[in-house]
């Protein structure tokens, strides 16, 4: 049996509505300017990225999308989760995986967002799509526009009464080593990747030079 999770750490707290609002506004404003601007943004082709680790709000990686969301490429949808159970574990330095292995784990809370052709590049090269290390795969979310704890029931589930699900992408791990890491958390998988699970995290930066990122992966799934 599933254990459930704890609303406190997949609901947005009520201190983040003025981010959102303001995320909404950077947004807005740059969509605004004059009218051959707005007709160009118009055009652009926008996709739906649901991210569930670092990229997300209070995490390492945020900052790249904050960048994006200042210059009109990103903006905030909501926090949703998927629609199927996956697997999301923790590798080498507490490093979130989502696993493309649909019925298995839990349904993974986090965050979307819609964002431009020029953002995704972006994000590909973040996550190393070009490299074997993640890779862009579609998943249904779902969820409300935005949750806070007063959407919370009294048994911690959230009122489903508004959701509505969407067709996204997301960043899985490369299926050339997602089964291995699947079987070295002992198949224990997390619902959300919250400030607890992300407790031990190193940035990249900080981590052991003169290995690639598949490197490590090897040698955790080695030691496991």
């Amino acid at each position: 049996m599933q254990s459930r999770c704890c609303p406190s750490s997949v609901v947005l707290p009520r201190a983040s509505r003025g981010r959102i609002a303001e995320t909404r506004t950077l947004t807005g404003a740059a969509a605004e300017g004059d009218s051959t601007t707005k007709t160009k943004t118009k055009t652009k082709t926008k996709t739906l990225v649901f991210t569930y680790g670092t990229l997300k709000q209070g995490f390492s990686n945020h900052g790249l999308v904050q960048e994006m969301i200042h210059a009109g490429e990103a903006s905030f949808v909501g926090i949703y989760r998927t629609a199927d159970r996956f697997p999301l574990v923790c590798g080498p330095y507490r490093v979130p995986f989502l696993l493309n292995i649909p019925g298995k784990g839990q349904q993974v809370w986090g965050e979307l967002y819609e964002v431009s052709s020029r953002a995704i590049e972006r994000m590909d090269e973040l996550e190393g799509t070009s490299s074997g290390h993640y890779e862009r795969l579609p998943v249904l979310v779902a969820g409300s526009e935005i949750w806070t704890e007063d959407d919370a029931g009294d048994d911690g589930d959230l009122d489903d009464g508004s959701a509505s699900a969407v067709r996204a992408e997301a960043y899985f791990a490369h299926r050339s080593y997602a089964g291995e890491l699947w079987r070295c958390t002992g198949e224990r998988g997390y619902c959300v990747y919250s400030e607890k699970e992300a407790r031990g995290y190193v940035r990249r930066k900080d981590r052991p030079q003169g290995l690639s990122f598949l490197d490590h992966i090897q040698a955790y799934v080695s030691a496991a």
